[in-house]
C-alpha cells in the first residue's frame, strides 16, 4: 500500500478530467515538429497528416516536397494507426456502441478504404547543423511496411522499413537542412495474416485498418560523428546472501562518418564512474564494455536488490554515457536497470517455477491487452498498473502487441513482473502449424530484426522475467535457433521460453507451461482438481470465461436489443462477446450455468446481478486454488487470468472492463490474492492461510464459522497463536459438516493478528448439492457439467438495509472517501454482496478510476465493516456514495469532507 500512495497522485490527476474510454476527438491540430535539442537528443514526431494513396496519388517526391498541398488530409497524433486517427477526425462516432463497427468494416461504393496505402506526412524543423552533425529517422515499429521520402528523396523503401517491432535508424543527413523539412512515408497495407505484425484472433473484432501505421512513432535523433546505441547493464547478483553485485556494461560506438574518428567515452552507472578513449575507423561501430575486471570499482557491496511487489522494494539504478569528439559532445546513452536475479526450473513434474533473488514464486497474472486500434493515453497505461497493484498481481503476460517502453519503466517502478512473448496465430505462427504457410527469406529477416530490437528494449528491465519464442505453438528448429541466438546475441538475461503449451525446442528445452484451458464457464470447484486446468503446474491462460460487466456498462455498449438477447436468449451469438467466428460469440454455457445455479433471470438487471456473485465466486476461486496448492505434491507455480483487460468493451475475458469500471470478477481476484489471506478449499473443505510476502507472521488468529441461509450458526471455531512463514501456505482446519445444515449456507473466514487486527474476512455462499463436473468429455476450452450446485435459496432472502456513514479527506488532488457499514441487530438477515460506488453527485458520472480497500462485502445483523476508495479529486461537485446489494435496495448517500465521520441520511430509489 506504500507503493500505491506513492503512485497514485500522479495516475488519478491525470485521468481526473478525462474519460477512460478513449473517444473519437475531432479536429486534432497539426503541429510542425521542431527539433532544440543538439547532439544526444532524440525527439519525437508529434503529429502526422494523413490521406489515402488514392485520394493522393502524386508521388512520393512530390508529397515529400516543399509547397504541397495538404488541403483535405487528416491530422493526426504522433503514433496514430490510421483507424485511430479517423477516429480523432471524428470520421466515425461510437464505433464501440452495438455492432457500429461493421459499417467502418464493410467497403461503401468506392472500395474498402484500407486496401491501399495511406500517406503519413509531416513537418520537421532543424537548427543550423554544427559542423558533424547528423541527422538520424527512427521508426520503431511499422504496420506493415513503408517507404521513407524526404524532402523529395526516397531514403528507404518497404523491404527495408517493414514489421511492428523492428527499430531502424536511417542517416538522412544528405537530404536535410536547417530550418523546414518534410517527412512523408507512404504506409503499406496490413494483414496479419501475410505479415509479422499484430493481430487479434478472436479477442474482438479485427480493427478495419488491420491497425496499418507507425504504431509506435518515429523519432528524429540529433547525434555528432560518434553515435552511441543500445546502452546497457548486465548485474550479476549473489546468491543467496544478495551482498554483493558485478557490473557489466556495454554501449555500442557508431562512427558515422566517412573518415576515421578518436571518441572518449564518460559516464557514471551507479554512482561508479566510467571513461575509455577507443579508435573507430570509417563508418566502423565497436562494443564498448566496462566491467568490474577493468573497472573495479563496478563490483558493488550490499546493492539496493529489485523485488517484485509484495515481496519487497522497487529500487532503481541508472546509467549515462557520453561520447565526445575533438572535445565536443557527440552523443548521449542511458538506461535505467535494477539488480536482481531471474531464473527458471522446473518442477518434478514438468512445470516452469520463476525463482527472482533465489526465492521461488507463484506467478500470478492476467494478459494484457492495449487498446483496439493501438491508441497511445499514458494516464489511462498509469490507472491500469494502479488496477493491478490493486489487485494483488504480481505479473502482466503479454502475447504479442508488445507495448513501448513507457510499460516496462511502470513495470519496472512497482515491481509488477512481465512476461513477454510473440502473438499467437496469424503469421506469427504459420510456419509452426501444419498446412500453414512457410516463411521465406523476408519473413525470418524481419523476425530476426524484431527479436532482436525488442530484446534491446527490454533487456534493461528487472520487471522483464522471461521471452516466449511461442505462443500457441513452439516455433520450428530453424527459427527456435534463431530467436535463441540472436537473443543470447543481444545479452538477453532472463529465461527463455518454448511456447506457452507444453511443447519444447532442442535450445529451450520444455516449456514447462500448459494450455489447458478452459476458456469458458466451469464451476468454482473446477480449479482444485488434479486435471486440465486445475491448479498445479503453470497454465499460461485460463479463465472460467464470460465476465459479465456492471449495468451501467452494458448499457452503453449493448444496444436495447442485444441487452434483451444476453438474458433472454443466450444462445444467440453477441458482438461484443468474441469475434464474430469465434466460438466463444456465445456465452451460453455461462447463461446455462447462471439460471441452474442461481435460477433464471427476471431481466436484464437481475442477470447482472447474479453475474456478478458468480464472476466474484469463480476468479476467487481460481487464484485461491493456485495460491493453495503452491506447496502441494504436484505444486502450483504460476496462474494467469485470461485476461487482465479488453481492447474493447467485451462480456468476456477480464478482470476489469474496458471502461474501468470494477465488478466481481476484479474484486474476486483482489480479496483471494491479498498479501496475508484466508481461503476455504472446495476439494477438501480445508481452511487455508497464504502469506503471499516473505515476512513470517507469529499469534495469528483465525475465526471460522458456517451459517445457515438465515444468518444462524451452525458451526463456529477460533484457531490461536497461529505461526505463518513468509511466502507460504498453512491449513488451520477442516470444516465439517454441521447437521441441520441449510441447502444453501455461508461460510465466514477472519483473519486477525495477535492483538487482534483485522487481516482478512472472506465469505463463501455454497450448496450442500455439488456441482460434478464430467471430465471425459472435456475439450479444449470447457469440462461439462452433468449436476450443478443449487443457489437458488439465494432469491428469498429478505430484503435488509444497512447503515452507512461517509467521509472524505482531501489530499493534495487524491481523495480519499472512507464509509462504515453496519447492520443493525435487529435487521432480518444477511445483507449479501454490498457493492459500493462513487458518483460525482446524486444521479451523475461514476468516479473513474477508482482504488477500493474492499467491495462487494457482506454482513450479518450487528457486524460493522469499513472500506476506503481512493481517487483523483472531482473539483466543487457533491459527492455521493452509492451503495446496492443482491437484497438491498439502492440507495445514495452524500459524503462529509471532513476530519471526522459524519452519518449520512439514504435516500431510496
Amino acid at each position: 500500500m506504500r507503493i500505491l500512495a506513492k503512485t497514485l497522485f500522479v495516475t488519478m490527476t491525470a485521468l481526473a478530467a478525462a474519460t477512460v474510454a478513449l473517444p473519437a476527438r475531432a479536429g486534432t491540430a497539426f503541429a510542425p515538429t521542431r527539433v532544440d535539442g543538439g547532439a544526444g537528443t532524440t525527439t519525437a514526431v508529434a503529429g502526422w497528416q494523413i490521406q489515402a494513396s488514392d485520394k493522393a496519388q502524386e508521388s512520393g517526391a512530390e508529397i515529400s516536397s516543399a509547397g504541397y498541398s495538404t488541403q483535405g488530409w487528416y491530422p493526426v497524433s504522433g503514433r496514430a494507426t490510421v483507424m485511430a486517427g479517423l477516429l480523432e477526425n471524428g470520421k466515425y462516432q461510437d464505433v464501440f456502441y452495438s455492432d457500429n463497427l461493421r459499417a467502418v468494416q464493410a467497403p461503401d461504393a468506392s472500395g474498402s478504404l484500407f486496401v491501399n496505402a495511406w500517406w503519413y506526412r509531416t513537418e520537421f524543423s532543424l537548427p543550423a547543423a554544427k559542423h558533424g552533425r547528423h541527422t538520424l529517422l527512427r521508426t520503431n515499429g511499422m504496420i506493415a511496411s513503408a517507404d521513407v521520402w524526404v524532402n523529395g528523396h526516397l531514403v528507404a523503401d518497404q523491404a527495408s522499413v517493414a514489421g511492428a517491432y523492428p527499430v531502424h535508424e536511417l542517416d538522412v543527413t544528405p537530404w536535410v537542412h536547417a530550418g523546414s523539412n518534410i517527412l512523408a512515408l507512404r504506409v503499406h497495407p496490413a494483414d496479419p495474416r501475410r505479415s509479422l505484425s499484430i493481430g487479434w484472433v478472436d479477442w474482438n473484432p479485427t480493427p478495419p485498418d488491420n491497425n496499418m501505421g507507425p504504431w509506435r512513432g518515429v523519432d528524429i535523433v540529433q547525434s555528432g560523428p560518434v553515435q552511441l546505441r543500445f546502452a546497457h547493464v548486465m548485474p550479476a547478483l549473489s546468491l543467496p546472501d544478495l551482498a554483493h553485485a558485478a557490473l557489466n556494461v556495454k554501449v555500442e560506438a557508431r562512427n558515422l562518418d566517412a573518415v576515421a574518428h578518436e571518441a572518449t567515452i564518460t559516464g557514471v552507472v551507479a554512482g561508479v564512474s566510467l571513461q575509455r578513449t577507443i579508435h573507430l575507423a570509417a563508418g566502423e561501430t565497436q562494443t564498448v564494455s566496462f566491467t568490474p575486471s577493468t573497472d573495479p570499482a563496478l563490483e558493488l557491496s550490499h546493492p539496493n536488490v529489485w523485488w517484485p511487489i509484495g515481496m519487497g522494494a522497487h529500487p532503481l539504478y541508472s546509467l549515462q554515457l557520453a561520447a565526445s569528439v575533438d572535445g565536443a559532445t557527440s552523443d548521449k546513452a542511458g538506461a535505467m536497470f535494477g539488480i536482481r536475479s531471474v531464473s527458471s526450473r522446473l518442477t518434478k513434474q514438468g512445470y516452469r517455477q520463476f525463482l527472482v533473488n533465489g526465492m521461488p514464486i507463484l506467478i500470478r497474472g492476467g494478459g494484457w491487452a492495449p487498446d483496439m486500434f493501438l491508441r497511445d493515453d499514458p494516464a489511462r497505461m498509469e490507472a491500469e498498473f494502479s488496477y493491478v497493484r490493486n489487485l494483488g498481481l504480481n505479473t502482466i503476460r503479454s502475447e504479442g502487441k508488445l507495448e513501448n517502453a513507457r510499460f516496462y519503466e511502470l513495470a519496472d517502478r512497482d515491481g509488477i513482473m512481465i512476461l513477454a512473448g510473440w502473438e499467437c496465430c496469424d503469421k506469427w505462427e504459420s510456419a509452426a502449424k501444419t498446412g500453414g504457410a512457410p516463411w521465406d527469406a523476408t519473413d525470418m529477416k524481419v523476425a530476426q530484426a524484431s527479436v532482436a530490437s525488442e530484446a534491446r528494449l527490454l533487456r534493461n528491465h528487472p520487471s522483464v522475467i522471461g521471452f516466449l519464442i511461442g505462443s500457441d505453438n513452439a516455433p520450428p528448429p530453424a527459427l527456435a535457433k534463431m530467436y535463441v541466438d540472436t537473443l543470447k546475441a543481444e545479452d538477453w538475461p532472463a529465461p527463455i521460453i518454448a511456447a506457452a503449451v507444453a511443447q519444447a525446442t532442442a535450445e529451450t528445452g520444455p516449456s514447462g507451461m500448459k494450455m489447458t484451458g478452459p476458456y469458458a464457464w466451469v464451476p468454482p470447484s473446477y480449479w482444485y482438481a488434479d486435471k486440465l486446468g486445475g491448479a498445479f503446474g503453470f497454465n499460461s491462460e485460463t479463465s472460467a470465461g464470460a465476465d459479465i460487466p456492471r449495468l451501467e456498462d452494458l448499457t452503453r455498449m449493448l444496444s436495447p436489443q442485444e441487452q434483451e438477447a444476453l438474458w433472454k436468449h443466450p444462445e444467440l451469438r453477441q458482438y461484443h462477446a468474441a469475434a464474430d467466428w469465434s466460438t466463444f460469440a456465445s456465452i451460453a454455457p455461462f447463461a446455462t450455468a447462471l439460471a441452474k445455479r442461481y435460477g433464471a433471470p427476471k431481466s436484464l438487471a437481475d442477470y447482472v446481478a447474479k453475474a456478478q456473485l458468480d464472476n466474484y465466486d469463480n476468479t476467487r476461486a481460481q487464484f485461491e486454488a493456485y495460491n493453495a496448492h503452491r506447496d502441494a505434491a504436484n505444486p502450483s507455480t504460476g496462474v494467469i487470468y485470461w485476461m487482465l483487460n479488453n481492447a474493447w468493451p467485451s462480456l468476456h475475458w477480464h478482470l476489469y472492463d474496458y471502461y474501468m469500471n470494477p465488478a466481481g470478477a476484479y474484486f474476486g481476484a483482489r480479496k483471494a490474492n491479498e498479501p496475508e489471506h484466508i481461503q476455504y478449499s472446495y476439494d477438501t473443505r480445508a481452511v487455508v492461510l497464504v502469506n503471499q510476502t516473505l515476512i513470517d507472521e507469529h499469534g495469528l488468529q483465525a475465526r471460522i464459522r458456517v451459517r445457515n441461509l438465515d444468518g444462524s450458526v451452525r458451526y463456529e471455531r477460533r484457531v490461536q497463536h497461529i505461526d505463518l512463514a513468509g511466502n507460504g501456505t498453512r491449513q488451520v482446519a477442516t470444516l465439517p459438516a454441521p447437521a441441520g445444515l441449510s441447502p444453501t449456507y455461508f461460510v465466514e473466514l477472519e483473519l486477525a493478528s495477535a492483538d487482534d487486527r483485522p487481516i482478512s474476512r472472506n465469505v463463501y455462499w455454497l450448496s450442500t448439492q455439488a456441482d460434478t463436473l464430467d471430465w471425459a468429455h472435456s475439450n479444449w476450452y470447457l469440462t461439462p457439467v452433468t449436476h450443478y450446485a443449487d443457489l437458488t435459496a439465494l432469491q428469498s432472502l429478505p430484503a435488509v438495509t444497512s447503515e452507512v456513514r461517509a467521509s472524505m479527506r482531501h489530499v493534495g488532488a487524491e481523495e480519499t472517501v472512507s464509509v462504515t457499514l453496519t447492520m443493525p441487530a435487529s435487521a432480518r438477515g444477511v445483507a449479501l454482496f454490498q457493492h459500493l460506488s462513487i458518483r460525482q453527485a446524486a444521479g451523475g458520472k461514476l468516479v473513474l478510476p477508482i482504488l477500493w480497500s474492499d467491495n462487494d462485502v457482506t454482513l450479518w445483523p450487528g457486524e460493522s465493516l469499513t472500506v476506503t476508495a481512493r481517487h483523483a479529486g472531482q473539483g466543487g461537485a457533491a459527492p455521493v456514495v452509492e451503495v446496492s446489494g443482491w437484497n438491498a435496495p439502492t440507495r445514495s448517500f452524500p459524503i462529509v469532507v471532513e476530519e471526522g465521520v459524519t452519518a449520512a441520511q439514504g435516500t431510496k430509489h
